[in-house]
């Protein structure tokens, strides 16, 4: 606001708005808030971080934090959560190369561990599976929810390379089993080597194996749902 010469009365200028902020503003600060979460959380863990400094990090106010996160693990819960969404966002874009059905599953599961063997992503599920205890309710939702949308999120991705396949045929990739086959390819493809970084292996020597471990994987794959075995 500013006070007019003529009329000395205030004037409320354009720049000046008063108001609820517009909902490109809003889903600013929120994103700040997350990202100043998520680095909290890593450094400190869940006990130890505060929701001062989350919001001394994203320059915003506690009341402005809460809000919109009732409590620090619900805030928790939306860091993870953001994380689970950016990439299915890229799983759902994701478009595998390859020549053949076996070059565009191995590049679709070298994909999805190059996505998730990144220091943030393993560094926020070792905090969730450290929290469980104290907060078991909290690693229940987050599991699950991680679970029930990644495997969705895949299970699309792999119907799709199959019905472009004779593979489609197999009674491993019928509708009612689908979700059963998807859950036997990211065991066989992803928590192998997600479990060694969980123990705290390094990660560059594990993206090192990616090639060779996704070739081993993928063909065993394949073979059983071949021979009708994945069922």
């Amino acid at each position: 606001m500013r006070r007019t010469p003529a009329t000395g009365r205030l004037e409320r200028g354009r720049a000046g708005r008063i108001g609820r902020p517009t909902r490109r503003l809003a889903a600013l600060v929120e994103g700040r808030i997350l990202q100043a979460a998520r680095q909290v959380f890593l450094e400190h863990g869940l006990a130890g971080a505060t929701m001062e400094q989350v919001a001394g990090l994203a320059g915003a106010g506690k009341p402005t934090v809460y809000a919109r996160f009732p409590s620090k693990e619900a805030l928790f819960a939306a860091v993870v959560m953001r994380n689970v969404s950016a990439n299915i966002a890229r799983f759902e874009s994701l478009v595998p190369t390859g020549g053949t059905i076996d070059e565009r599953l191995a590049n679709m599961a070298a994909n999805i561990l190059h996505w998730a063997l990144v220091s943030d992503i393993v560094g926020l599920m070792r905090l969730a599976i450290a929290e469980a205890p104290r907060f078991p309710d909290l690693a229940t939702t987050v599991d699950r929810m991680t679970r029930e949308r990644g495997t969705a999120a895949v299970a699309r991705l792999l119907g799709d390379l199959a019905q472009s396949d004779e593979l489609g045929r197999s009674p491993a990739f019928a509708s009612e089993r689908i979700a059963t086959t998807t859950r036997f390819f990211l065991d066989l493809v992803l928590l192998p080597l997600l479990m060694r970084a969980l123990f705290g292996e390094k990660l560059k020597p594990l993206h090192a194996e990616i090639g060779p471990h996704v070739s081993r994987s993928v063909a065993f794959f394949l073979a059983a749902c071949r021979q009708g075995r994945v069922t």
